[in-house]
């Protein structure tokens, strides 16, 4: 093996080169996400789609693109700002090309998780889905003969040569790396090095030089990393985030995920910290149980956290610069496997302080998402941990819903949900915390998260813990079916939770006599409202508590364009808002900005006139939330 890669100036010579090397039959694992050389991949695509006996698999995971753009509205939003808020990321072929359905026979696309919906329906991508754990996905590799592995490396000088990291992705390739220092897998690593990946350091993060055969390092193919632009976080985004930062210990483990929820749970943990005054008294407002058996905590952080979590999100550096994550394992503060961020992650973790960026060291999901390989050392150190992740339904019995829908059309993957949840129950005073928020509006109408039950589920019930939603926090451990129908149903939306209590009646699944405890009949978005409102207006809950690419324009448009999108099932929803619309032109109390934005100041059609009043009233009623 060479003491230093092989040098490229462009992508084609690396697909050349790779199929001189191990010829017409390539096995290529990319790693999930951001790490993907784009460059080679392509190359290798064209060259497969021009040649039919060149066969070409890809095993991967989170295949990033560019939403689509739309029509309507949503492409009028969407089009001005598609650089700033995606950046210039070079798309992948095959993904356009699968989507379009022109992928042809010889090339073949797997991948173990999808960027949440935007696979579904396509038939295809479908079909060659492997629901699979995030930690078995090297199995898999290995099982299926990889014999080129791609990934995107930052490039640092060094004393003796250039210094190579895996960057953002250190969740698989490092294991891949010892399998073939053992035998048991040959393949090559190619490298692609971007100028904009942060160099994170570590000992799974470092790659040496001799471990790659191929290095693309051109300034021709440098490209902006994907930006995966922060979405606003509702009030019961908030209110779940409030009650989450209650069940943390001082001197615990913290794993938390990308999203809404995951910037308010870290918010919440900050606004403990730093205003004590306010989380305390507001957190308690939101739950009508008893937190005692709960081990709820309301005071700040002495001891502080220690994150290990696959994911390294924009909410870990804030808990660090809050001094909320500060205890130490082996030197860091944080152990996570892989990230996938927004441009200004990218840029503080680029800029930050080499002494400080070595405190948040990437490991592989080997290490991050198990407890095996190292069972008393990582034992030690995950002190009562916890494990917070998103769903997107709980059935009453507690099984959870987080991948796909009852039809089988997968929407995202399991990833490390159930490694977490074993997890949970293998460590000493670790609990498994699902978040969802009990409702949704699906074509028009509002429907309960939590539901009797669902042809489908990620995690079983026998592995229900903790479920958060924005009405309170349901403890499911241990506990008979009776009772976690009832927690459950305790935490529903009052509007649903007649049907939901007939339901479990009916299955004989809690007492003909049973009656919802008064002070649980009260959950409606006008308590969490009336709750919430006044620490939002004061600042202490924004809608982007970590920055966003959105401008001020863009962040009232963004609630006001999702009203829109829920009236758009129902005709009468639609007229109403055109008639309050008109009304409030008729007044001249519009947000004239954000019609300028849209394009819809000066409407030359009916069809315009009739977006500029529907806009006008969502954007009057998002303004009273």
């Amino acid at each position: 093996m060479p003491a230093t890669p092989q040098h490229h100036d462009g992508a084609d010579s690396v697909a050349d080169a790779i199929i001189d090397a191990v010829g017409r039959r390539i096995v290529l694992a990319l790693p999930l996400g951001l790490g993907k050389p784009n460059h080679i991949v392509n190359a290798l695509v064209a060259r497969a789609m021009a040649d039919p006996a060149l066969n070409l698999t890809i095993f991967t995971a989170l295949t990033l693109e560019r939403p689509a753009l739309g029509s309507g509205l949503e492409r009028r939003f969407l089009e001005p700002a598609m650089e700033r808020l995606f950046g210039a990321y070079p798309p992948l072929t095959y993904a356009a090309a699968l989507r379009e359905g022109s992928l042809p026979d010889n090339i073949r696309v797997d991948e173990f998780f999808f960027l949440a919906g935007r696979w579904r329906g396509v038939g295809r991508a479908q079909q060659n889905y492997i629901c699979a754990n995030y930690t078995d996905a090297q199995r898999y590799i290995l099982d299926r003969g990889v014999n080129v592995v791609g990934q995107l490396v930052a490039k640092q000088a060094g004393d003796a040569g250039a210094l190579y990291s895996l960057g953002s992705n250190p969740d698989i390739t490092p294991d891949l790396l010892q399998a073939r220092a053992e035998g048991r897998a040959d393949f090559m690593l190619v490298g692609q090095v971007n100028s904009q990946m942060p160099f994170m350091g570590g000992q799974s993060a470092l790659v040496g030089a001799h471990e790659f055969a191929h290095m693309l390092d051109s300034e021709a193919t440098d490209f902006e990393l994907f930006s995966a632009p922060k979405r606003p976080v509702s009030l019961a985004d908030q209110a779940i985030g409030l009650q989450a930062a209650r069940l943390v210990p001082d001197g615990g483990t913290l794993q938390i995920g990308i999203g809404a929820v995951g910037d308010a749970v870290a918010q919440g943990l900050i606004l403990r910290q730093k205003q004590n005054d306010v989380f305390a008294p507001l957190s308690a407002a939101l739950h009508a149980g008893d937190c005692e058996s709960l081990a709820c905590e309301d005071k700040p952080f002495e001891s502080g956290l220690y994150g290990a979590s696959e994911m390294l999100t924009d909410g870990f550096l804030q808990l660090e610069k809050a001094d909320v994550l500060k205890r130490e394992v082996d030197g860091a503060v944080l152990h996570a496997a892989f990230f996938l961020e927004c441009r200004d992650f990218y840029t503080a973790l680029r800029t930050m302080p080499e002494d400080r960026r070595k405190r948040f060291e990437m490991r592989p999901v080997s290490f991050t998402n198990t407890l095996y390989g190292g069972v008393d050392e990582r034992r030690r150190a995950r002190i009562d941990a916890r494990f917070i992740n998103s769903a997107m339904m709980v059935t009453l019995l507690g099984a959870v819903v987080s991948d796909a829908t009852g039809d089988g059309q997968v929407v995202s993957g399991v990833g490390g949900q159930f490694d977490f949840a074993e997890q949970a129950f293998a460590l000493d005073g670790a609990r498994f915390i699902i978040t969802i928020n009990a409702v949704r509006t699906s074509r028009g109408k509002t429907v309960s998260n939590i539901v009797w039950s669902y042809p489908h589920n990620t995690i079983p019930r026998h592995r229900r813990d903790i479920v958060i939603t924005e009405y309170g926090i349901a403890d499911l451990r241990g506990k008979s079916d009776a009772d976690v129908v009832a927690e459950l149903i305790n935490i529903a939306d009052s509007r649903f939770q007649g049907e939901l209590l007939a339901a479990a009646k009916q299955a004989g699944k809690i007492a003909d006599d049973y009656e919802i405890p008064a002070g649980y009949r009260n959950n409606t978005p006008e308590r969490i409202r009336a709750t919430l409102a006044p620490a939002r207006a004061a600042g202490h809950l924004p809608d982007f508590p970590f920055g966003t690419d959105f401008t001020a324009v863009e962040q009232r448009l963004l609630p006001a364009l999702e009203r829109l999108k829920n009236a758009s099932a129902s005709l009468g929803s639609v007229l109403s808002l055109a008639w309050t619309g008109a009304w409030l032109a008729a007044q001249g109390t519009v947000d004239q900005a954000a019609l300028e934005r849209m394009g819809l100041a000066r409407p030359s059609s009916l069809q315009n006139r009739l977006y500029r009043w529907m806009l006008a009233a969502a954007l009057h009623e998002a303004a009273q939330d």
